[in-house]
Parts: structure tokens; sequence; C-alpha cells
């Protein structure tokens, strides 16, 4: 009887970690990691490294590519090893992701020790985030801005807001404590709506003074304190734009890095035909108009480096493929091009 229990008990085990998928598994050992102490701790002796210095990550160019190298934990303390810091500085990393076959991956910031002698010991350079998110392939450049948020998270929140007194991170980087207080401090994302407005034959779009010259994108802002999605978008379009928005609907989301760890909920919006006048608001954009679809067409496939016309004017273009505000107008185009077909 105890034979038939057994083989019956391995039985339903079996068939309960078959029905667990690849991504379930992998998200529940993630989260292991991040409240079992130890088990991280074991995990970055096997894990693979991220460099980061000053939020800037390491990439190496090989040919026009850019790649993403990942340091085993033995390379990565062979780095550190020459520069006397080794094991003062693997405590500093954080847990950033696994691979299917559970290997984690830990992002690392080497700020405080010279770039130039890293930089000759691996072949590569530390490239500034905005410029590294379009240039590496798309699956690294999310993991790169989820991986510098959260150590900027860390870089300033290394103080209690009620004490005063150093909080201190735990192995995964999930969390900072302050023992004084007994205060938990968990990392945090801003939700701002980026929002494409339509007036159903034509898309608007608008630059900032500090967009690179020609950039033309949706419009964007943060949620204030208390506001749903759909409230957010509406002030939004009447602030920068003076347009009122008679409805809209969700298109995706996108973590961005900038200014700090924001969420983007993308919506499109529609306002009417008959009041589709724009009332500028100088403080925030410095250009908004409407386009059409052939207009949509061509800055689609215009580059920002031949953009530039003979008498120093800027041909319109739009954010690359890995923006979410890309995403926002293939969807009108598509849209749009139905419609005509």
């Amino acid at each position: 009887m105890a034979a038939v229990y057994q083989a019956l008990h391995w039985r339903f085990s079996s068939l309960a970690c078959r029905l667990h998928s690849t991504y379930v598994r992998k998200m529940r050992y993630l989260n292991q990691l991040k409240e079992d102490d130890s088990l991280c701790r074991q995990a970055q002796t096997s894990g693979t490294f991220y460099l980061f210095h000053n939020l800037s990550p390491f990439l190496q160019k090989v040919g026009k590519k850019y790649l993403v190298p990942q340091l085993s934990a033995a390379e990565t303390r062979q780095i550190l090893g020459k520069l006397q810091e080794a094991e003062q500085w693997m405590e500093k990393s954080v847990l950033i992701g696994c691979s299917d076959e559970h290997r984690p991956h830990f992002a690392l910031d080497l700020g405080a020790l010279d770039k130039s002698v890293i930089e000759a010991e691996l072949q590569g350079s530390f490239t500034d985030l905005r410029k590294a998110l379009f240039v590496v392939n798309r699956k690294d450049s999310p993991l790169l801005a989820s991986a510098q948020s959260l150590l900027q998270w860390h870089n300033s929140h290394q103080y209690c807001s009620r004490t005063g007194q150093p909080t201190e991170k735990n192995p995964a980087g999930s969390k900072r404590v302050c023992h004084a207080s007994g205060v938990t401090y968990y990392p945090q994302v801003s939700p701002v709506v980026i929002t494409l407005v339509s007036d159903g034959s034509r898309c608007l779009l608008a630059r900032q003074p500090s967009f690179p010259p020609g950039m033309f994108t949706a419009l964007s802002g943060f949620c204030d304190m208390g506001e749903n999605v759909e409230e957010a978008v509406r002030r939004e379009v009447a602030e920068e734009v003076g347009l009122e928005v008679q409805s809209l609907r969700y298109s995706a989301s996108q973590h961005w890095p900038f200014p700090s760890s924001s969420l983007m909920i993308a919506c499109h919006a529609l306002v009417g035909e008959q009041r589709a006048e724009i009332s500028l608001d100088t403080l925030e954009l410095e250009e908004a108009r409407w386009f059409g679809l052939e207009e949509i067409v061509e800055g689609l496939k215009r580059e920002p480096s031949s953009s530039k016309q003979d008498d120093g004017s800027f041909l319109p273009w739009f954010p690359p493929k890995q923006a979410i505000a890309h995403q926002l107008i293939r969807e009108w185009l598509q849209q749009q091009s139905a419609q005509t077909a």
C-alpha cells in the first residue's frame, strides 16, 4: 500500500512540475532569491554580471554592433581583484533577472573605481544609457533600463527619511532597511501617460526645447496624485495643447528609466475634428502640430542624421523602434492605412 501511495505521489508531483511553465518557475525562483538572503549570496557565485560606471552600462563594439557582455562571477572578481576591491564590490550588486535555466543576472555599478582600467581590461567602454538603449538589441535594452533604475534608486535611498540613519540593502537589492526605525523601503516607479492624439485623419506630435533637432513625439506627462489614467490623459492634452479628449483607449506600457524609473502608459486619444485648433503651452513645449498620413510615413523612414536641410532647418523624424512612442505612431499608421485601403 505504501508503494502504491509513493507511486501516486510521484506521479502527481511530476504532473504539477510539468504544469508549471518555464516562466512561472523562473518568477518563483527570482522571488526566492529576493526573500532568502543566503540563497541570493550563493547565487552570486554562479551568476552573470552587467557592469555600470556612474549608471552608464559597459558595452563592447564588434563591427557595427554593440554588445552587452555578461561577465561570470569569476571574471568579475578577477577584474575587481586587480583593483583590490573584489568582495566589497560584489556585495553592492543587485539582482535584475535570470535565464530560463535559472542562471541569475546581477548589475554592479563601479562608479568609484577607475573606469579606464576596466575599459582597457575588457576592451569596451561605459556608454551613456540614452545612447545605449538605442544601439543594443531589443532583448538587452529593457534589462539595461531596469538595472540602471534599480542602481539609481539605491544611490538615492542610502539614508532613512525618518531618522537620517544609513539604510542597508538586502543581497538581492529588492529593498533597503533602516535598522534604527525598522522602516523598509522598496523601489518604486512613477506612472507617466504618453498619448497619441488624433482628430480622425491626422495625429498630433510635439517637441520640447531639449529634444534633438527635428524630433517630434507623442504628448506625455506624469500622473498627479489621486488621478487615474483617463484623467491624466485628458488633463495633459488640455494643458499642453488646449484640446479636449472625447475618447481614449489603452495601447501598451513600457518601463523607462528617465528621469527616474517611469512606467510609460501608452494611449490613443481622439479629439473632435471641429475643435482641433492647437493652443500651445510654451512653458513645456516648443512646437506641436498635426501630421497627415504621408508625413508620418516619410518621418518613420527618416534617420536623424538625414533630417538636416541645406538652409539649416530640420525635417521631422520620430523616436526609434525601442520607444513606445514609435509603437503608438505605427499603430495609428496601420489604422489609417486600413481605413483608406
